[in-house]
């Protein structure tokens, strides 16, 4: 059971910061860590692993700095890291963030299975998942709550639902988009720090992948930001204190105001 999990460096939310003449996020000396969602998604990786056998190998693209999640990675259990990275990616939207991550998988070899975190937590798109597996032609299902069953060239899946869950099987190789519900995170193990800290990390540019440059970065993302601005303030704020029946109270004496 090979398994690719894609991981993202974001910066740390308190963090976030915009670059006015780019429209593009800006990383440079934020802090930054492994977006959550994927977190669980290389957990549920390590899983299936120890369960069925094979390797997990985690991919992320983004600046040299990206390689520390996918040391960290290793420290939690990955076989290997492979970072994509190069200068012509920069300010690429989710849908030439799904072209790279599906060119840089088919210059690593097959995956029986394909795992990403729902989101990232400095987009929230919850788009490159599904658009690495339209990329790969493969099935794929998101917000994955639970893997059931996994065999005989299929996998049998829980997918969150706002009023449940569905049960859906679906044929390796395919991708899966996991939520925080699927698993706990284990605590990284002084052996595996010592595995990372050893970890050789694989880099790979455009050229290595064979990426097309129209494709890529900045000029080949089809969505692009515009203006960025800070809304201002609508109308006058009103904070009612008191029991909650004395701000009802107060709400409706404010309400009937208005009529």
């Amino acid at each position: 059971m090979n398994i690719l999990v894609c991981i993202k460096q974001v910066p740390d939310t308190k963090d976030v910061r915009l670059d006015p003449e780019t429209n593009t996020m800006a990383r440079e000396g934020v802090a930054s860590i492994m977006n959550p969602f994927d977190r669980h998604a290389l957990e549920e990786a390590v899983r299936i692993k120890e369960e069925h056998d094979g390797t997990v190998t985690a991919l992320s693209m983004g600046p040299p700095q990206a390689e520390e999640v996918l040391r960290e990675a290793v420290s939690f259990g990955a076989d290997e890291g492979v970072l994509v990275s190069d200068r012509a990616f920069a300010g690429a939207d989710t849908w030439a963030t799904s072209y790279t991550l599906g060119m840089a998988a088919r210059s690593l070899g097959e995956f029986d299975l394909i795992l990403c975190g729902k989101q990232a937590i400095d987009g929230d798109t919850a788009q490159v998942g599904p658009g690495l597996a339209c990329r790969l032609n493969m099935p794929y299902v998101t917000c994955v709550q639970k893997v059931s069953e996994m065999g005989g060239g299929f996998i049998l899946v829980e997918r969150m639902m706002d009023d449940g869950y569905d049960v859906v099987r679906l044929p390796l190789p395919a991708l899966l988009t996991v939520v925080k519900d699927i698993n706990e995170p284990r605590v990284s193990s002084l052996k595996g720090k010592m595995k990372a800290k050893k970890a050789v990390i694989k880099v790979l540019t455009a050229a290595d992948i064979e990426a097309e440059k129209q494709y890529i970065g900045l000029a080949g993302s089809p969505t692009q930001v515009v203006k960025i601005f800070t809304p201002k303030p609508r109308g006058d704020r009103t904070v009612f204190s008191g029991t909650p029946e004395e701000q009802v109270n107060q709400l409706v004496e404010r309400l009937n105001a208005y009529f």
